[in-house]
Protein backbone atom coordinates (compact mmCIF):
# COMPACT_ATOMS: atom_id res chain seq x y z
CA UNK A 1 0.00 0.00 0.00
CA UNK A 2 1.25 3.48 -0.91
CA UNK A 3 -0.18 4.95 2.31
CA UNK A 4 -1.07 3.55 5.74
CA UNK A 5 -4.18 4.42 7.70
CA UNK A 6 -2.40 7.26 9.44
CA UNK A 7 -1.85 8.94 6.11
CA UNK A 8 1.99 8.83 6.21
CA UNK A 9 3.96 7.99 3.08
CA UNK A 10 6.71 5.38 2.90
CA UNK A 11 9.27 8.23 2.72
CA UNK A 12 7.93 9.78 5.93
CA UNK A 13 7.93 6.36 7.73
CA UNK A 14 11.54 5.92 6.74
CA UNK A 15 12.47 9.22 8.57
CA UNK A 16 10.70 8.95 11.95
CA UNK A 17 12.62 11.99 13.46
CA UNK A 18 11.43 14.44 10.83
CA UNK A 19 8.22 16.42 11.34
CA UNK A 20 5.73 16.61 8.55
CA UNK A 21 6.68 19.49 6.25
CA UNK A 22 3.50 21.55 6.71
CA UNK A 23 4.00 21.58 10.49
CA UNK A 24 7.70 22.52 10.18
CA UNK A 25 6.87 25.43 7.90
CA UNK A 26 4.22 26.65 10.32
CA UNK A 27 6.65 26.49 13.24
CA UNK A 28 9.27 28.47 11.29
CA UNK A 29 6.71 31.09 10.34
CA UNK A 30 5.52 31.40 13.92
CA UNK A 31 9.12 31.72 15.09
CA UNK A 32 9.76 34.52 12.57
CA UNK A 33 6.60 36.36 13.61
CA UNK A 34 7.53 36.14 17.28
CA UNK A 35 11.10 37.22 16.54
CA UNK A 36 9.90 40.21 14.52
CA UNK A 37 7.43 41.21 17.24
CA UNK A 38 10.13 40.92 19.87
CA UNK A 39 12.50 43.05 17.75
CA UNK A 40 9.82 45.73 17.29
CA UNK A 41 9.09 45.78 21.02
CA UNK A 42 12.79 45.93 21.87
CA UNK A 43 13.37 48.74 19.38
CA UNK A 44 10.38 50.65 20.73
CA UNK A 45 11.46 50.20 24.32
CA UNK A 46 14.98 51.29 23.44
CA UNK A 47 13.71 54.33 21.56
CA UNK A 48 11.50 55.55 24.39
CA UNK A 49 13.78 54.56 27.26
CA UNK A 50 17.07 55.69 25.68
CA UNK A 51 16.69 57.94 22.65
CA UNK A 52 13.64 59.82 23.97
CA UNK A 53 14.26 59.41 27.68
CA UNK A 54 15.57 62.93 28.22
CA UNK A 55 12.68 64.52 26.32
CA UNK A 56 10.14 62.47 28.25
CA UNK A 57 11.50 63.36 31.68
CA UNK A 58 11.57 67.03 30.68
CA UNK A 59 7.86 67.09 29.84
CA UNK A 60 5.99 69.39 32.18
CA UNK A 61 3.32 66.72 32.74
CA UNK A 62 5.80 63.97 33.60
CA UNK A 63 4.63 62.51 36.97
CA UNK A 64 8.19 62.28 38.26
CA UNK A 65 8.78 65.97 37.60
CA UNK A 66 5.52 66.88 39.31
CA UNK A 67 6.43 64.80 42.36
CA UNK A 68 9.96 66.18 42.47
CA UNK A 69 8.70 69.77 42.24
CA UNK A 70 6.43 69.28 45.24
CA UNK A 71 8.82 67.52 47.56
CA UNK A 72 12.42 68.12 46.46
CA UNK A 73 14.49 71.29 46.58
CA UNK A 74 15.83 71.96 43.09
CA UNK A 75 19.54 72.11 42.44
CA UNK A 76 21.33 75.44 42.56
CA UNK A 77 22.29 77.48 39.52
CA UNK A 78 25.60 79.31 39.82
CA UNK A 79 27.50 81.77 37.66
CA UNK A 80 31.04 81.19 36.36
CA UNK A 81 32.55 82.56 39.60
CA UNK A 82 30.43 80.42 41.91
CA UNK A 83 27.86 83.08 42.80
CA UNK A 84 24.47 81.48 43.46
CA UNK A 85 21.95 82.69 40.88
CA UNK A 86 19.01 80.46 41.83
CA UNK A 87 18.30 78.42 44.96
CA UNK A 88 15.35 76.87 46.76
CA UNK A 89 13.69 77.98 49.99
CA UNK A 90 11.22 76.06 52.16
CA UNK A 91 7.70 77.47 52.10
CA UNK A 92 5.19 77.62 55.01
CA UNK A 93 3.76 74.23 54.04
CA UNK A 94 7.17 72.66 53.65
CA UNK A 95 7.11 72.68 49.85
CA UNK A 96 10.21 74.38 48.39
CA UNK A 97 10.04 77.35 46.06
CA UNK A 98 12.62 79.17 43.96
CA UNK A 99 14.51 82.39 44.76
CA UNK A 100 16.62 84.28 42.19
CA UNK A 101 19.59 86.56 42.80
CA UNK A 102 18.65 89.31 40.33
CA UNK A 103 15.87 90.40 37.98
CA UNK A 104 18.60 90.81 35.37
CA UNK A 105 18.66 87.00 35.12
CA UNK A 106 14.93 86.50 34.61
CA UNK A 107 14.75 86.22 30.79
CA UNK A 108 17.55 83.64 30.65
CA UNK A 109 16.96 81.58 33.81
CA UNK A 110 13.19 81.85 33.54
CA UNK A 111 11.24 80.59 36.56
CA UNK A 112 10.14 77.39 38.29
CA UNK A 113 6.65 77.82 39.70
CA UNK A 114 4.18 75.37 41.25
CA UNK A 115 1.44 77.51 39.70
CA UNK A 116 2.82 78.36 36.22
CA UNK A 117 5.33 75.60 35.58
CA UNK A 118 8.78 76.36 34.21
CA UNK A 119 10.41 78.55 31.59
CA UNK A 120 13.88 79.48 30.37
CA UNK A 121 16.85 77.49 31.63
CA UNK A 122 14.70 76.17 34.48
CA UNK A 123 12.59 74.44 31.84
CA UNK A 124 15.45 73.34 29.57
CA UNK A 125 17.19 71.57 32.49
CA UNK A 126 14.09 70.79 34.54
CA UNK A 127 14.83 67.09 34.93
CA UNK A 128 18.44 67.65 36.03
CA UNK A 129 17.55 70.43 38.48
CA UNK A 130 14.69 68.33 39.89
CA UNK A 131 16.91 65.26 40.21
CA UNK A 132 14.84 63.11 37.86
CA UNK A 133 17.72 62.66 35.42
CA UNK A 134 21.49 62.71 35.70
CA UNK A 135 24.36 63.58 33.42
CA UNK A 136 25.85 60.22 34.44
CA UNK A 137 23.89 57.47 32.57
CA UNK A 138 24.83 54.83 35.17
CA UNK A 139 23.54 57.00 38.01
CA UNK A 140 20.37 57.70 36.02
CA UNK A 141 19.79 53.95 35.60
CA UNK A 142 20.44 53.14 39.27
CA UNK A 143 18.13 55.95 40.37
CA UNK A 144 15.16 53.90 39.17
CA UNK A 145 15.87 51.38 41.95
CA UNK A 146 16.60 53.79 44.82
CA UNK A 147 14.01 54.67 47.41
CA UNK A 148 15.28 58.24 47.48
CA UNK A 149 15.41 58.60 43.73
CA UNK A 150 15.48 62.40 43.38
CA UNK A 151 19.08 63.66 43.43
CA UNK A 152 19.01 67.24 42.06
CA UNK A 153 22.02 68.49 40.15
CA UNK A 154 23.64 71.91 40.46
CA UNK A 155 24.35 73.78 37.23
CA UNK A 156 27.30 76.12 36.80
CA UNK A 157 26.85 78.58 33.95
CA UNK A 158 29.33 80.56 31.88
CA UNK A 159 27.30 83.70 32.73
CA UNK A 160 28.98 86.50 34.67
CA UNK A 161 26.49 88.07 37.10
CA UNK A 162 28.33 91.45 37.27
CA UNK A 163 28.39 91.73 33.46
CA UNK A 164 24.78 90.55 33.15
CA UNK A 165 23.63 93.19 35.64
CA UNK A 166 25.72 95.87 33.94
CA UNK A 167 24.17 95.05 30.56
CA UNK A 168 20.63 95.36 31.91
CA UNK A 169 21.52 98.58 33.72
CA UNK A 170 23.02 100.12 30.56
CA UNK A 171 20.00 99.16 28.46
CA UNK A 172 17.91 100.92 31.10
CA UNK A 173 14.29 101.51 30.17
CA UNK A 174 14.95 100.62 26.52
CA UNK A 175 13.81 97.40 24.98
CA UNK A 176 16.84 95.55 23.76
CA UNK A 177 19.38 92.81 24.24
CA UNK A 178 23.08 92.18 24.80
CA UNK A 179 25.03 89.00 24.09
CA UNK A 180 28.68 88.57 25.11
CA UNK A 181 30.58 85.35 24.51
CA UNK A 182 34.08 83.97 24.35
CA UNK A 183 34.77 83.33 20.63
CA UNK A 184 37.39 80.70 21.51
CA UNK A 185 35.06 78.44 23.50
CA UNK A 186 31.49 79.52 22.76
CA UNK A 187 30.87 80.22 26.46
CA UNK A 188 28.16 82.88 26.85
CA UNK A 189 28.98 85.47 29.53
CA UNK A 190 25.99 87.77 29.00
CA UNK A 191 22.53 86.96 27.68
CA UNK A 192 20.59 90.06 28.65
CA UNK A 193 17.11 91.09 27.57
CA UNK A 194 15.07 94.11 28.65
CA UNK A 195 12.62 94.70 30.11
CA UNK A 196 12.99 92.02 32.78
CA UNK A 197 10.41 90.59 35.21
CA UNK A 198 10.09 89.36 38.80
CA UNK A 199 10.96 85.66 38.52
CA UNK A 200 11.15 85.25 42.31
CA UNK A 201 7.63 86.64 42.59
CA UNK A 202 6.32 84.12 40.05
CA UNK A 203 8.12 81.27 41.83
CA UNK A 204 6.69 82.14 45.25
CA UNK A 205 3.21 80.56 45.51
CA UNK A 206 1.91 83.44 47.64
CA UNK A 207 2.76 86.08 45.00
CA UNK A 208 2.75 84.00 41.81
CA UNK A 209 -0.54 85.18 40.32
CA UNK A 210 0.11 88.87 40.84
CA UNK A 211 3.72 88.69 39.58
CA UNK A 212 2.85 86.62 36.51
CA UNK A 213 -0.12 88.83 35.72
CA UNK A 214 2.07 91.94 35.83
CA UNK A 215 4.66 90.37 33.52
CA UNK A 216 2.05 89.09 31.07
CA UNK A 217 0.30 92.46 30.92
CA UNK A 218 3.52 94.47 30.41
CA UNK A 219 3.51 95.91 26.84
CA UNK A 220 7.28 95.48 26.78
CA UNK A 221 6.78 91.68 26.70
CA UNK A 222 9.42 90.86 29.34
CA UNK A 223 8.58 87.14 29.19
CA UNK A 224 10.19 87.02 25.72
CA UNK A 225 13.95 86.47 25.75
CA UNK A 226 14.95 88.99 23.09
CA UNK A 227 18.54 87.74 22.99
CA UNK A 228 17.53 84.34 21.61
CA UNK A 229 13.95 84.80 20.38
CA UNK A 230 13.83 88.40 19.14
CA UNK A 231 13.99 88.76 15.35
CA UNK A 232 15.19 92.16 14.15
CA UNK A 233 16.12 93.95 10.96
CA UNK A 234 19.92 94.13 11.30
CA UNK A 235 20.83 97.14 9.19
CA UNK A 236 24.52 97.68 8.57
CA UNK A 237 25.84 95.07 11.02
CA UNK A 238 24.70 92.56 8.39
CA UNK A 239 27.40 93.92 6.07
CA UNK A 240 29.79 91.62 7.96
CA UNK A 241 27.69 88.64 6.81
CA UNK A 242 27.85 89.97 3.24
CA UNK A 243 31.62 90.36 3.67
CA UNK A 244 31.87 86.70 4.75
CA UNK A 245 29.92 85.61 1.66
CA UNK A 246 31.58 87.95 -0.85
CA UNK A 247 35.17 87.43 0.31
CA UNK A 248 34.66 83.76 1.16
CA UNK A 249 33.25 82.96 -2.29
CA UNK A 250 35.84 85.08 -4.10
CA UNK A 251 33.22 87.43 -5.55
CA UNK A 252 35.31 90.35 -4.27
CA UNK A 253 38.76 90.83 -2.76
CA UNK A 254 39.90 93.44 -0.22
CA UNK A 255 41.17 95.55 -3.12
CA UNK A 256 37.88 95.46 -5.06
CA UNK A 257 36.76 99.05 -5.65
CA UNK A 258 33.37 100.43 -6.59
CA UNK A 259 32.80 104.00 -7.71
CA UNK A 260 30.45 105.91 -5.43
CA UNK A 261 27.33 107.53 -6.81
CA UNK A 262 25.88 110.74 -5.31
CA UNK A 263 23.09 110.19 -2.82
CA UNK A 264 20.66 112.71 -4.25
CA UNK A 265 17.10 111.53 -4.91
CA UNK A 266 17.63 111.37 -8.68
CA UNK A 267 20.98 109.59 -8.46
CA UNK A 268 22.40 106.72 -6.42
CA UNK A 269 22.79 103.11 -7.49
CA UNK A 270 20.00 102.04 -9.83
CA UNK A 271 19.04 98.35 -9.46
CA UNK A 272 16.16 97.25 -11.71
CA UNK A 273 14.37 100.55 -11.27
CA UNK A 274 15.11 100.82 -7.52
CA UNK A 275 17.68 103.32 -6.27
CA UNK A 276 20.04 102.44 -3.45
CA UNK A 277 20.95 105.67 -1.64
CA UNK A 278 23.87 106.31 0.63
CA UNK A 279 23.56 109.69 2.28
CA UNK A 280 25.27 108.90 5.57
CA UNK A 281 28.85 109.42 4.40
CA UNK A 282 30.42 112.23 2.38
CA UNK A 283 30.61 111.87 -1.38
CA UNK A 284 33.59 113.48 -3.04
CA UNK A 285 32.48 112.88 -6.59
CA UNK A 286 35.46 110.74 -7.54
CA UNK A 287 36.33 108.45 -4.63
CA UNK A 288 36.38 104.71 -5.21
CA UNK A 289 36.12 102.72 -2.01
CA UNK A 290 37.96 99.47 -1.34
CA UNK A 291 36.57 96.89 1.09
CA UNK A 292 38.08 98.25 4.32
CA UNK A 293 37.11 101.80 3.49
CA UNK A 294 33.56 100.68 2.65
CA UNK A 295 33.26 99.03 6.07
CA UNK A 296 34.66 102.11 7.80
CA UNK A 297 32.14 104.49 6.25
CA UNK A 298 29.40 101.81 6.13
CA UNK A 299 28.69 102.25 2.44
CA UNK A 300 25.32 100.82 1.34
CA UNK A 301 26.16 101.06 -2.34
CA UNK A 302 29.41 99.12 -2.01
CA UNK A 303 27.71 96.24 -0.21
CA UNK A 304 24.72 96.23 -2.54
CA UNK A 305 27.15 95.75 -5.43
CA UNK A 306 29.11 93.14 -3.46
CA UNK A 307 25.90 91.24 -2.78
CA UNK A 308 24.92 91.30 -6.46
CA UNK A 309 28.40 90.09 -7.42
CA UNK A 310 28.10 87.24 -4.92
CA UNK A 311 24.65 86.14 -6.05
CA UNK A 312 21.59 85.06 -4.10
CA UNK A 313 22.44 81.37 -3.83
CA UNK A 314 25.93 82.05 -2.49
CA UNK A 315 24.67 84.71 -0.09
CA UNK A 316 22.19 82.28 1.41
CA UNK A 317 24.66 79.39 1.52
CA UNK A 318 27.36 81.39 3.31
CA UNK A 319 24.84 82.83 5.76
CA UNK A 320 23.67 79.29 6.51
CA UNK A 321 27.26 78.38 7.40
CA UNK A 322 27.07 81.10 10.04
CA UNK A 323 23.92 79.57 11.51
CA UNK A 324 21.17 81.30 9.52
CA UNK A 325 18.18 79.37 8.24
CA UNK A 326 17.65 77.13 11.29
CA UNK A 327 17.50 77.40 15.09
CA UNK A 328 20.97 77.69 16.64
CA UNK A 329 21.92 74.61 18.70
CA UNK A 330 21.95 76.08 22.18
CA UNK A 331 20.93 75.38 25.77
CA UNK A 332 17.78 77.47 25.21
CA UNK A 333 15.31 77.53 22.29
CA UNK A 334 16.35 79.97 19.56
CA UNK A 335 14.52 81.62 16.70
CA UNK A 336 15.96 81.06 13.22
CA UNK A 337 17.56 84.07 11.54
CA UNK A 338 16.93 84.61 7.84
CA UNK A 339 18.59 86.36 4.90
CA UNK A 340 15.36 86.36 2.91
CA UNK A 341 11.77 85.36 3.37
CA UNK A 342 12.37 82.69 0.74
CA UNK A 343 9.39 83.63 -1.40
CA UNK A 344 11.21 83.84 -4.73
CA UNK A 345 13.17 81.76 -7.20
CA UNK A 346 15.73 84.40 -8.17
CA UNK A 347 18.46 82.46 -6.38
CA UNK A 348 18.77 81.53 -2.73
CA UNK A 349 15.08 82.31 -2.23
CA UNK A 350 15.29 85.99 -3.21
CA UNK A 351 12.48 87.43 -5.33
CA UNK A 352 14.78 89.54 -7.50
CA UNK A 353 18.06 91.45 -7.54
CA UNK A 354 16.40 94.40 -5.79
CA UNK A 355 15.72 92.29 -2.71
CA UNK A 356 19.25 90.84 -2.89
CA UNK A 357 20.86 94.30 -3.12
CA UNK A 358 18.87 95.58 -0.16
CA UNK A 359 19.48 92.45 1.91
CA UNK A 360 23.22 92.79 1.34
CA UNK A 361 23.28 95.90 3.52
CA UNK A 362 20.83 94.51 6.08
CA UNK A 363 17.39 95.61 4.93
CA UNK A 364 14.69 93.89 2.81
CA UNK A 365 13.44 90.71 4.57
CA UNK A 366 16.62 90.04 6.53
CA UNK A 367 15.87 89.23 10.19
CA UNK A 368 18.34 88.20 12.89
CA UNK A 369 18.57 87.38 16.58
CA UNK A 370 21.15 89.14 18.78
CA UNK A 371 22.70 85.73 19.54
CA UNK A 372 23.14 85.11 15.81
CA UNK A 373 24.93 88.44 15.29
CA UNK A 374 27.19 87.80 18.28
CA UNK A 375 28.16 84.52 16.60
CA UNK A 376 28.94 86.38 13.37
CA UNK A 377 31.38 88.62 15.25
CA UNK A 378 32.79 85.63 17.16
CA UNK A 379 33.44 83.70 13.94
CA UNK A 380 35.53 86.54 12.51
CA UNK A 381 37.33 86.88 15.84
CA UNK A 382 38.15 83.15 16.01
CA UNK A 383 39.98 82.88 12.66
CA UNK A 384 36.80 81.85 10.87
CA UNK A 385 35.92 79.00 13.26
CA UNK A 386 32.38 79.04 14.66
CA UNK A 387 32.14 77.47 18.12
CA UNK A 388 28.86 76.06 19.35
CA UNK A 389 27.49 78.49 21.96
CA UNK A 390 26.60 77.17 25.40
CA UNK A 391 25.59 78.35 28.86
CA UNK A 392 26.02 75.29 31.08
CA UNK A 393 29.69 74.52 31.72
CA UNK A 394 29.36 72.09 34.66
CA UNK A 395 26.78 69.70 36.13
CA UNK A 396 27.35 68.49 39.69
CA UNK A 397 25.32 65.83 41.45
CA UNK A 398 25.29 62.41 43.09
CA UNK A 399 26.86 60.91 39.99
CA UNK A 400 29.83 63.27 40.21
CA UNK A 401 30.88 66.28 38.16
CA UNK A 402 30.36 66.51 34.40
CA UNK A 403 32.18 69.26 32.51
CA UNK A 404 30.87 70.63 29.21
CA UNK A 405 33.79 70.93 26.81
CA UNK A 406 33.98 73.53 24.02
CA UNK A 407 32.72 72.20 20.69
CA UNK A 408 33.63 73.34 17.19
CA UNK A 409 30.47 73.84 15.18
CA UNK A 410 32.12 74.45 11.80
CA UNK A 411 34.91 76.26 9.96
CA UNK A 412 33.06 79.03 8.13
CA UNK A 413 35.82 81.00 6.41
CA UNK A 414 39.58 80.73 6.13
CA UNK A 415 41.81 82.53 8.65
CA UNK A 416 42.99 84.84 5.85
CA UNK A 417 39.45 86.00 5.07
CA UNK A 418 38.72 86.38 8.79
CA UNK A 419 41.79 88.60 9.18
CA UNK A 420 40.72 90.75 6.22
CA UNK A 421 37.34 91.38 7.81
CA UNK A 422 38.94 91.90 11.22
CA UNK A 423 41.22 94.62 9.82
CA UNK A 424 38.24 96.41 8.27
CA UNK A 425 36.23 96.20 11.52
CA UNK A 426 39.19 97.60 13.45
CA UNK A 427 39.30 100.52 11.02
CA UNK A 428 35.56 101.02 11.54
CA UNK A 429 36.18 101.71 15.25
CA UNK A 430 39.64 103.24 15.22
CA UNK A 431 39.59 105.01 11.82
CA UNK A 432 38.91 108.75 11.59
CA UNK A 433 35.68 108.37 9.62
CA UNK A 434 34.51 105.19 11.34
CA UNK A 435 34.45 106.84 14.75
CA UNK A 436 31.41 108.92 13.87
CA UNK A 437 29.35 105.72 13.54
CA UNK A 438 30.92 103.76 16.39
CA UNK A 439 31.40 106.59 18.87
CA UNK A 440 31.84 105.20 22.38
CA UNK A 441 32.80 101.66 21.32
CA UNK A 442 36.54 102.23 21.72
CA UNK A 443 38.24 101.08 24.95
CA UNK A 444 41.39 102.97 26.03
CA UNK A 445 44.46 100.79 25.58
CA UNK A 446 42.58 97.91 23.94
CA UNK A 447 42.00 97.72 20.16
CA UNK A 448 38.33 97.08 19.39
CA UNK A 449 37.05 95.73 16.07
CA UNK A 450 33.40 96.42 15.36
CA UNK A 451 30.56 97.42 13.10
CA UNK A 452 27.62 99.64 13.92
CA UNK A 453 24.20 99.52 12.35
CA UNK A 454 21.09 101.64 11.91
CA UNK A 455 18.22 99.38 10.86
CA UNK A 456 15.44 101.24 9.07
CA UNK A 457 11.88 100.17 9.88
CA UNK A 458 8.63 100.60 8.02
CA UNK A 459 6.50 103.65 8.68
CA UNK A 460 7.50 106.35 11.13
CA UNK A 461 9.16 104.07 13.71
CA UNK A 462 12.65 105.02 14.81
CA UNK A 463 15.44 102.71 13.53
CA UNK A 464 17.01 100.00 15.65
CA UNK A 465 20.50 100.77 16.94
CA UNK A 466 23.09 97.98 16.60
CA UNK A 467 26.72 97.23 17.37
CA UNK A 468 28.69 94.00 16.97
CA UNK A 469 32.39 93.52 17.59
CA UNK A 470 35.20 91.90 19.55
CA UNK A 471 38.35 92.73 21.49
CA UNK A 472 41.29 92.82 21.62
CA UNK A 473 41.16 93.01 17.84
CA UNK A 474 44.30 90.96 17.17
CA UNK A 475 43.92 88.40 20.00
CA UNK A 476 40.18 88.34 20.69
CA UNK A 477 38.87 87.21 24.07
CA UNK A 478 35.31 88.50 23.94
CA UNK A 479 32.67 89.12 21.23
CA UNK A 480 29.59 91.26 21.68
CA UNK A 481 26.27 92.17 20.06
CA UNK A 482 24.05 95.01 21.29
CA UNK A 483 20.65 96.11 20.04
CA UNK A 484 18.54 98.99 21.30
CA UNK A 485 15.07 98.69 19.83
CA UNK A 486 14.13 101.89 17.96
CA UNK A 487 17.22 103.55 19.43
CA UNK A 488 17.33 106.08 16.60
CA UNK A 489 20.86 105.54 15.26
CA UNK A 490 24.01 103.54 15.84
CA UNK A 491 25.34 105.91 18.47
CA UNK A 492 22.95 104.42 21.06
CA UNK A 493 24.29 100.86 20.95
CA UNK A 494 28.00 101.59 20.47
CA UNK A 495 28.62 103.23 23.88
CA UNK A 496 26.86 100.35 25.64
CA UNK A 497 29.22 97.94 23.91
CA UNK A 498 32.25 100.06 24.81
CA UNK A 499 31.34 100.24 28.49
CA UNK A 500 30.67 96.51 28.73
CA UNK A 501 33.94 95.65 26.98
CA UNK A 502 35.78 97.95 29.37
CA UNK A 503 34.12 96.27 32.36
CA UNK A 504 34.97 92.82 31.00
CA UNK A 505 38.67 93.66 30.84
CA UNK A 506 38.55 95.33 34.24
CA UNK A 507 37.10 92.12 35.73
CA UNK A 508 39.58 89.95 33.83
CA UNK A 509 42.60 91.73 35.29
CA UNK A 510 43.95 90.32 38.60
Amino acid sequence: MARMAGGMSQEQRAQPGRAPRPIAVAIVRLWLVLLTAFAVLAAGAGYWQVAQAQDLVNRADDPLLVAAARHTARGKILDRDGTVLASSRAGPNGEPYRVYASRALAPVLGYASSVYGTSGLEQAFDAALSGVSSADPVDALLAKFRRDRFHPEDLTLSLSLPLQQAAVRLLGSNRGAVVMLDPRSGEVLVLASTPTFDASGIANPSTARAAFGAAAADPGQPLVDRATQGLYVPGSVFKIVTAVAALGSGAITPSTRYAQQPAAETTGLLVSGFRVHDGHHLFTGSEELDFARAVEVSCNIYFALAGLATGGAEMTAWADRLGFGAPIPFDLPTAASQVTGGGGSFGGGFRDDVELANAAYGQAETLVTPLQMALVAATVANDGVLMRPHLVIRRSGAGGVTLVAPEVWRQVISPDVAHQIEAAMLQAVEGPDGRQFTAGAAVPGIPVAGKSGTAQLDGSAQPHSWFIGFAPATQPQIAIAVIVEQGGDATRASPIAGQLLAQYFALARP
